[in-house]
Order: C-alpha cells, then sequence, then structure tokens
C-alpha cells in the first residue's frame, strides 16, 4: 500500500516541493510546528527506522547532506536547526514512511519536558 509521502514523491498529489533527486524528496510540511518545517523522505517506502537494512545507509547520510543543503537556503544554519526522526506511534511516528523533519527560523526550546 503506498504511503502519502510516496504519492507526494511521484507527483500524485500535490505538495511544495523544495527538492528531489533519485534517492530523496523534500517538501513543507502542512501543518507546520515552526517556521522552517521541511519533511525529508527516501524516495523509497522504509517503513520506520527498525526497517533500515545496511543498504540504506548511503541514502540515510544523503539525507543529513540534503537537511544541510536546505536550511543554508533557508538562512537558518547560523541561528540553529533541528532534525528529527521519530520511530513507531510511542515516539509520534504518524506516517509509516521513514521521514526526516528539519525544523528552524525560531528558538525551540527543549527537546522533550522532562516527567518525574
Amino acid at each position: 500500500m503506498s504511503t502519502i509521502f510516496s504519492k507526494i514523491i511521484a507527483r500524485e498529489i500535490p505538495a511544495e516541493i523544495v527538492y528531489q533527486d533519485d534517492q530523496v524528496t523534500a517538501f513543507k510540511d502542512i501543518h507546520p510546528i515552526a517556521p522552517a518545517h521541511i519533511l525529508i523522505v527516501p524516495n523509497r517506502e522504509i517503513a520506520t527506522v527498525n526497517d533500515v537494512t545496511p543498504e540504506d545507509e548511503q541514502m540515510l547520510g544523503h539525507m543529513f547532506t540534503v537537511a544541510k543543503e536546505i536550511a543554508q537556503q533557508m538562512g537558518i544554519t547560523e541561528s540553529g536547526y533541528r532534525l528529527l526522526i521519530n520511530c513507531n506511534q510511542d515516539a509520534g511516528q504518524e506516517v509509516f514512511h521513514l521521514h526526516m523533519h528539519l525544523l528552524g527560523g525560531r528558538k525551540l526550546g527543549p527537546m522533550l519536558a522532562r516527567q518525574d
């Protein structure tokens, strides 16, 4: 079954794509939580980090390179940005197609609230 991200990659549904090559696609999140909120996804469906294989290593590294390039284009490298990958429900993964969130454009605060 194709994910919504696969449909965006194939341009079957609209999205504001900011980068695409033969390995990854990056597009603006439709519900941004920061001024800069980009999703970077592998073009091949990988459900979660738990499904990554050694053959995916080059593509995963490429995701970080693309994130850096997009952050530079958005002018947020100096002020800072966050890269986030969720894995499964308890971590907040909503679409089961591996994806990296690039967040920035304002002070983001702590990663998680402490629970005592």
